[in-house]
This record gives C-alpha cells, sequence and structure tokens, in this order.
C-alpha cells in the first residue's frame, strides 16, 4: 500500500513538471512568435539600409576586382620568391596596423600616406588634412619593405593586409600631364620637359632655369609628351617616371596577392571600406576628395590632338593596366 502510494507520488510531481515545462515553452513560442510583429511595424531607417546595401555592393564589388587579377595572372609563373628589392620601391609597411600599401603616383597617394602618417602618430590622431603635401612625401616617413631581410619581407607580405588604388590608365596619365608638364618643379623641368621640348619641338638653346621657363610659357603639348612615351628611345635610356610608369609595373599585382584593390573612381567608398576592413573606421577618416579635374569624359578631348595610329600605341604600352585593374577599352579612341 505505501509503495503505491509513493508511486503515484512519484507520478504527480512529474505530471506537475512536465505541465511547468510545457507552460514555460508555450510562453516562449509565443513570444517568439509575436516578437516579429513589432519589428515589422517599425521600418528600419533608410540610412541603415543604405549603408547595408552599399557594404554589399562593396563586398561583391571586391570580390570581382580580385578575380579578375586571379584569372589575368593565372598564367605568370612566379612567386614572391621572384620580388626582389628591386620591385619595392612603392610598398609602404605600417607595422602597428599589419598593413602594407603600395602607392601609385596620381591616384590619391598623397592623402593615404597622410593617412598612414596619422595612424601612426600619438592618439587621438591628428587631421590627417594636417600634414602639407611637401612634407608627406619626404621618402624617409615611411618604413619600406625593400629596406627589410628577405626573410621578414616575405613574412609581412604573407601576413599582412595589402592594399593598392589604381585608376583608368589614361586619365592618370593626363593628370600626370597636367601636373608635372604643365606645372613643372626643377625636377621635371630639367629631366622632362627640357628634353621632351627639345626633341620634338626642336627647341634649342633652352633655359635650365624652370621659374625662367614658366615665365616664357615653355610647355610641352600633350601630344609632344605622348610622343615622348612611344619613343623606344624613351625606355632604352631609362625607365618610365613612377608617375606615368604603368600600375602593374609599380605593385605587381601578379606576385603580390592584394586584400583590397581601390579604385580612384569609386574613391570615398572604398576608403571606407578598407578602414572598416582594418577596424580603424572609427579611429580616422579618410581625407575628403576634391572634384576631379582629369574626368573620364574629357580624355575624347584631351586626345583630339593624338592621331588615331598613334592612341592605339599607347593603348598597347597601358593595355595590361586596362585589363588587370577591369578598366574597359577605350573604343571611342581606338576605332574610329
Amino acid at each position: 500500500m505505501g509503495s503505491k502510494k509513493g508511486f503515484l507520488a512519484v507520478i504527480s510531481l512529474l505530471g506537475f513538471t512536465i505541465f511547468i515545462i510545457l507552460t514555460t515553452r508555450g510562453l516562449d513560442l509565443y513570444q517568439q512568435k509575436t516578437a516579429p510583429i513589432s519589428i515589422i511595424k517599425q521600418s528600419p531607417r533608410k540610412d541603415v539600409l543604405k549603408q547595408h546595401s552599399a557594404a554589399l555592393r562593396s563586398t561583391k564589388q571586391q570580390r570581382l576586382r580580385q578575380d579578375l587579377l586571379r584569372r589575368n595572372c593565372a598564367a605568370v609563373n612566379l612567386s614572391l620568391e621572384d620580388l626582389n628589392s628591386t620591385y619595392l620601391n612603392n610598398f609602404i609597411v605600417d607595422d602597428k596596423h599589419g598593413i602594407i600599401y603600395c602607392y601609385i603616383p596620381k591616384v590619391a597617394c598623397t592623402n593615404w600616406k597622410r593617412t598612414l602618417i596619422a595612424l601612426n602618430s600619438s592618439k587621438p590622431y591628428p587631421d590627417p588634412m594636417s600634414f602639407e603635401q611637401r612634407w608627406v612625401h619626404n621618402f624617409d616617413r615611411f618604413k619600406h619593405l625593400k629596406n627589410f631581410p628577405q626573410a621578414e619581407r616575405k613574412e609581412k607580405l604573407q601576413h599582412y593586409t595589402k592594399f593598392l588604388f589604381v585608376r583608368d590608365p589614361f586619365v592618370r596619365l593626363i593628370s600626370a600631364y597636367r601636373d608635372k608638364m604643365q606645372h613643372y618643379d626643377q625636377y621635371f623641368y630639367k629631366g622632362y620637359v627640357r628634353v621632351i621640348l627639345q626633341l620634338y619641338k626642336n627647341q634649342t638653346n633652352l633655359t635650365y632655369s624652370h621659374e625662367v621657363a614658366k615665365k616664357k610659357g615653355l610647355q610641352p603639348s600633350f601630344y609632344d609628351f605622348i610622343q615622348y612615351l612611344l619613343d623606344p628611345r624613351t625606355e632604352r635610356y631609362a625607365s618610365f617616371e613612377p608617375h606615368w610608369r604603368q600600375m602593374h609595373r609599380l605593385c605587381h599585382p601578379c606576385l603580390v596577392e592584394y586584400d583590397f584593390v581601390g579604385h580612384q573612381e569609386t574613391l570615398q567608398e572604398d576608403a571606407q571600406e578598407l578602414l572598416k576592413m582594418l577596424k580603424l573606421e572609427d579611429d580616422i577618416k579618410f581625407p575628403p576628395s576634391y572634384e576631379n579635374m582629369t574626368s573620364t569624359d574629357s580624355v575624347k578631348d584631351w586626345f583630339q590632338s593624338v592621331p588615331l595610329e598613334d592612341r592605339r600605341k599607347l593603348y598597347k604600352v597601358y593595355e595590361k593596366d586596362f585589363q588587370l585593374f577591369g578598366y574597359r577599352r577605350p573604343t571611342e579612341l581606338l576605332d574610329e
């Protein structure tokens, strides 16, 4: 009899426990079913949706850019061991944040250098725009990859976040002409402007002073500059100056596997995405970009003075940049 009472007591306790569990579970299910109703009623903020959409586009864009590099570099049978110090003039190292930046002149490199200087200053980080342009380009302000021992270079290239920014090759070329052929300093006058005027304008007895030359209004035409680039003697004498050297020859994307490929044409969005990837978006803001004076739409106007055959030759010189970095072939310039 006592055992029967004990058995009934256990059954009762078990039944009460099951009742409690089912009641609690039912409440949880009810809350789960009803909670989304309040979320649906609250419309998401448009700016949040816009940011999320932009982030998705940017991520997809990066995959496409990196896939394009991999496809175009598939036939290149080289590795990091082939990347000797002579290839590394444009590689800047930030050990503090684990970053390697390959800078390309005429592709926002001044503002990226400013940003890296600011990131390596004591907190709070100063405004990158507070650094003057001339001061920023001092070679000794940065650690350069080529100055590290080979084993350490390889280690950094394997483990650091590597990035570069590129630009439409012909637009970059026009920008280089405007900056270095029209607004030259003594270095560019003596080494390039004066030489071009002698070779293609047959000008003699030219002054050695860039200031005197500017007062006289001396400068090569855009076509003179193109002739200089196409002249076989130019590269036989020395490699192209970095401001118009092909981008792939500066940053070697078939040897270095970049984690991020930015474009000048989407500079602000790409810069923000990169800083987010580096978990630095809350620490520093990339400087605002000025209106691009050399727009893609104006390229045809610049090339009006260049004969069709020379345009096609010039495209061949920069064709690899067009292909590697996803810039379309400018048919309006080449297929007339």
